[in-house]
């Protein structure tokens, strides 16, 4: 792929292109003209979860087997309160006395719906490449990790606060912003190679007010190949990485990546169509 254009060589000017937010980890979020950005991310994004009564796991759609349901469940919030709309299409509140009881019979398994994350909390990640060699219902090693050690306060994003992918990106993997749940997708300028926030590491994006801190590439999982709502599965969303965009990780396992994780260093308030530039 041609790297040409640096992250290092001069600012990058970019464009906010649209910004999501996800108030219910692994279900389909919304998209918002604007949005306050915070030391614990954008207002009203993983703010709740479910959690497996029987393992005491975060559910994430990150072990598909038990939880890909979930991404045919949409949430939004409005004015602090979360409402979550079933597959049928009905709505409930977020804090409705049934509504442990109804997401436990869509998912199959025993859970309750929390806005706290407690110390330590954990999830199921399968492997997502044996996933994509085997399918999905494949019995595949599942690893216990921890979530959101970079991130402050109680949300249950998976490493930090602030996700980040450009439209270089997308266009080159061929696969909506949707499948690969960022805050920020950035509209880059005509030329501007795909991959290249892998070379953002150590770099500053700065959206008026909001100061960010870029901290690794994402490394992939399964989700961006799953159904999203009406998206069908999409093996591309993820096989495409595995063949093109390979990152070492801290243990030297090159993995499939897109996007970037960010840290908040001054927040603000962001809207769609503002300028952003990457220092």
């Amino acid at each position: 792929m041609d790297r040409s254009v640096r992250a290092d060589s001069a600012p990058v000017r970019m464009v906010v292109a649209s910004l999501c937010r996800y108030p219910v980890k692994s279900m389909l979020g919304e998209s918002v003209p604007t949005v306050h950005i915070g030391p614990s991310g954008a207002e009203g994004d993983r703010r709740l979860a479910l959690v497996d009564d029987e393992t005491g796991h975060v559910a994430s759609a990150k072990q598909p087997r038990k939880w890909a349901g979930l991404l045919r469940m949409t949430a939004r919030a409005n004015a602090g309160q979360v409402v979550i709309q079933t597959p049928d299409g009905t709505d409930v509140a977020a804090d409705a006395p049934e509504v442990h009881d109804l997401l436990s019979g869509l998912t199959g398994r025993s859970v309750k719906l929390t806005d706290h994350r407690r110390r330590g909390a954990t999830l199921e990640r399968s492997d997502p490449e044996r996933l994509l060699a085997l399918g999905l219902d494949a019995d595949v090693d599942t690893p216990v990790i921890e979530i959101a050690r970079s991130t402050p306060g109680d949300t249950f994003h998976d490493v930090a606060p602030v996700h980040a992918i450009t439209t270089a990106t997308l266009e080159r993997v061929g696969a909506e912003a949707l499948r690969y749940r960022p805050n920020l997708v950035l509209q880059t300028p005509p030329g501007y190679p795909p991959y290249a926030e892998n070379d953002w590491v150590g770099g500053e994006l700065v959206i008026g007010d909001l100061r960010l801190r870029v901290l690794k590439p994402t490394h992939r999982c399964v989700v961006p190949t799953l159904e999203h709502g009406r998206l069908p599965k999409a093996s591309h969303a993820l096989r495409t990485l595995t063949v093109e965009n390979r990152v070492a990780a801290t243990d030297s396992r090159l993995l499939p990546c897109a996007g970037v994780y960010l840290e908040v260093l001054s927040p603000g308030t962001v809207s769609v169509g503002d300028p952003a530039i990457l220092l």
